[in-house]
Formats: structure tokens, C-alpha cells, sequence
């Protein structure tokens, strides 16, 4: 059987850093951190103060405020996202047959907020179980994805991939093969997230994996750093549109590149800590090459998970230099998160968009906050410290790894 060409040819992106694509990739090559003090909630008993909030964002410029008060922020962020990539996309009724759109989104942990309101109402009460009649539709992950269909009549495909961290990462690999496999012609594929509420802080502080550094949220999520002490958490969506490269063609689609493969693999190691020799990690690159045809030196530019973590970007580094050899040192590595937070299952989107638009504009964005040099990382490798470099980029990877060891890696080429 013949694969299909698969290309991009939509983007949308609303981020701590900027709410559409063009004020992400300022932040990004600006190296804007999109850390600051909580304003959800009253912190004062918590450890963490800070997470990467979207800011100067209202719902209602958008959606219905009715309709937009019977979603959770993490479907309000999708839609968002997914109506900047569609448009980008230059998507309409006449150019395509909806029967063969599909929506597949990645989602690690759903509508946490609507979850942790509708408890903590109902333990304030008498105990009668008095629940909002939106409260599951609002709360389960694979409803962001339905509203996106829902809006636009898309009538293929339509569901949430749950892999924490790598959930998106997933979504988009699968999007691809639905496509290349000839099931559909077009896909909206990425994720969104909205779990900067007490109780998404309050777990990761217990599990003593976010950064703590209040004094300087600015700087506080660091990959690669001597001094990191965990990731920040962040907030909001990715979107991408994927498309069949004839189908694209023949509408007169404008592409941003070609996907050229996805690789998948399990550490089969532990709940939340990485193999420390990278295993998983080295496991999915290798696959990603092999199932794009190429070779370790036809890479350009890696866009790490890089979550700021001590034991996490250690173990990625060595895979890197594992797979890659002698090249490696030859690679522009980055970490956007350090701009970003983490996005646990949108990471994977606004990271893979993060990766098509320094390929377009030739320009990779810095891993900012970097001041002292951990001795465990080769000194060797090009991790685009603190400035944005110029680089033709013909080929970038996107690594994106979650609890329970879940390991996801899309690579993007320049269209022939």
C-alpha cells in the first residue's frame, strides 16, 4: 500500500506567552517567560506560588457567555486554538467533505477546575448530591475535541488521547496515520490544558515536582540548569491542522511542512521518574527515524521535553547523545518550556508548533534562565542557551514524555 503525503497547513496557538501564533513566536524568540504569581487563587498557603497563566484572555470575546459557562477552561482553550488553525488552514464548507475531517486531541488531565468545584461544593453542603447537570459533560477529556467538531460539522474521527504529558504528541501521531493510511483527508489534531487550580498545584507540590523558587517565578523553570528544581506548570492549547499533501495541493492550501513520521515506546520503568539512562527515550527516537526514512544526521533541531527536572533532563540529554553520536553536538537542542511552563497534554501541540515555525523562519528560540552549568550534561551539545540562533532547519524533532513513562516524538520536514 502506497502511504499518503501528510503536510500541515494550519497553526493556532493560545500560551502563556501569547494568544495566537504570531505573539507565541515573538515570546519564543524573545525568550519571554511566561511565569508570574498565581492570580486564580489565594496562594499564601501554598508552596508554589507561580504557574505560566494564559493572560488577558475573556472567554466571552470568543463564545456565548451562556454556552461558554457550560465548559470547563480546558474546552474553552481548544476551541480557541482550533478555530486560529482551521482558519489559518483557509478551511471552508466548499473545499472539503466534512465527512472526511476528523478532530483527535490530546488531553492529559480534562476539566480539573470543573472537577475540583463541583466537590468541594457538594462537601459544603448536607450532603445531598446536588451536582451541576453540566458537570460531566463538562469535566471528561474527549468533549474538547467534540465541541470542535460540533462547531465545524467535522463528522470524522473525533476523540482524546490521555498519555499525560505526551498526550497531544500522541493525538498528532495518530492524525498523521489516519491520513497517510488514506482514512481521512484533513485532521485538527493538538491539546489544551487548564490545571493551574489548587488542586493541580497541590499534587505535583506533593510529589515535590514543581519549582518552588517564588522569589523569581520569572526564572524559575530552568532545563539544563545546575539549579532547576522543578517544572512550572502551564496552561492553554495547540492546534495544527493535518492534511493529505494532494488535498492540500488541490484547494491551493498554503503548507508549512511536511510530517515526516512519529515514534512511540514505554520506559516500563517507573510511575513518574524517567529511566535514568534514557531507554524509553533513546526507543522512540529511533523509531521516530526509522519510520521517516531518515538517518541521525539528516536532524537539525530538537525541541526536548525539557521539563526543568532534575532527573528528567539529564536522561533525555544522554539519549540524544546516545542516538545521535558524533552529530549531536552538531544539533540545535531547546527547551520552550523554559518560556512556556509545562503544558502536560498541550505540551506536545504548542512544542510541535514551536518546532514548524523555527523551520520556517530559520531561527531557534533560546532555552532561557540558564546560568550555571550542570556537570552531568555534556558540555558538548548546543542547547541554544539564553539567545535565539539562526539556523536552516530542514528537519526538527519534538520530544514529549509523561507519567507512567509514556514516550512521543513527531518530526517535521521542509516540504519538497
Amino acid at each position: 500500500m502506497q502511504l499518503k503525503r501528510v503536510v500541515v497547513t494550519g497553526l493556532g496557538a493560545l500560551t502563556p506567552i501569547g494568544n495566537n501564533i504570531q505573539e507565541y513566536w515573538d515570546g519564543l524568540v524573545n525568550g519571554k517567560s511566561g511565569a508570574a504569581p498565581i492570580t486564580y487563587y489565594d496562594t499564601e498557603k501554598h508552596k508554589t506560588k507561580f504557574a505560566c497563566e494564559v493572560k488577558n484572555f475573556n472567554i466571552e470575546e470568543f463564545i456565548d457567555r451562556k454556552e461558554a459557562r457550560r465548559m470547563d477552561k480546558f474546552a474553552q482553550y481548544a476551541i480557541v486554538a482550533g478555530e486560529q488553525a482551521i482558519a489559518d488552514a483557509g478551511i471552508t464548507d466548499t473545499n472539503i467533505n466534512k465527512q472526511r475531517v476528523g478532530v483527535i486531541w490530546g488531553a492529559g488531565i480534562g476539566g480539573l477546575e470543573t472537577f475540583q468545584e463541583e466537590v468541594l461544593s457538594y462537601a459544603k453542603g448536607d450532603g445531598t448530591p446536588r451536582f451541576n447537570p453540566f458537570f460531566i459533560p463538562k469535566m471528561i477529556a474527549d468533549i474538547a475535541p467534540a465541541h470542535i467538531s460540533m462547531r465545524n460539522g467535522f463528522m470524522g474521527p473525533n476523540y482524546t488521547t490521555v498519555s499525560a504529558c505526551a498526550s497531544s504528541a500522541n493525538a498528532m501521531i495518530d492524525a498523521f496515520n489516519y491520513i497517510r493510511l488514506g482514512m481521512c483527508d484533513v485532521i485538527v489534531s493538538g491539546g489544551s490544558e487548564a490545571a493551574v487550580t489548587i488542586a493541580g498545584m497541590g499534587g505535583f507540590n506533593s510529589m515535590q515536582a514543581l519549582s518552588t523558587r517564588n522569589e523569581s517565578p520569572e526564572t524559575a523553570s530552568r532545563p539544563f540548569d545546575a539549579n532547576r528544581d522543578g517544572f512550572v506548570l502551564g496552561e492553554g492549547a495547540g492546534a495544527l491542522v493535518f492534511e493529505e499533501y494532494e488535498h492540500a495541493k488541490a484547494r491551493g492550501a498554503k503548507i508549512y511542512c511536511e510530517v515526516g513520521g512519529g515514534g512511540m515506546s514505554s520506559d516500563a520503568y517507573h510511575l513518574t521518574a524517567p529511566h535514568p539512562d534514557g531507554i524509553g527515550v533513546i526507543a522512540v527516537m529511533e523509531n521516530t527515524l526509522r519510520d521517516a526514512g531518515m538517518k541521525p544526521e539528516d536532524v537539525d533541531h530538537i525541541n526536548t521535553h525539557g521539563t526543568s527536572t532534575p532527573l528528567g533532563d539529564v536522561a533525555e540529554l544522554k539519549a540524544i547523545s546516545h542516538v545521535f553520536g558524533a552529530h549531536a553536538k552538531n544539533i540545535n537542542i531547546n527547551s520552550t518550556k523554559s518560556m512556556t511552563g509545562h503544558l502536560l497534554g498541550a505540551a506536545g501541540a504548542i512544542e510541535a508548533i514551536a518546532s514548524i515555525l523555527a523551520m520556517k523562519y530559520g531561527i531557534v528560540p533560546p532555552t532561557i534562565n540558564h546560568t550555571t552549568v550542570d556537570e552531568n550534561i555534556d558540555p558538548s551539545l548546543n542547547l541554544t542557551l539564553n539567545k535565539a540562533q539562526k539556523r536552516d532547519i530542514k528537519v526538527a524533532m519534538s520530544n514529549t514524555f509523561g507519567f507512567g513513562g509514556h514516550n512521543a516524538c513527531v518530526l517535521f520536514k521542509k516540504i519538497d
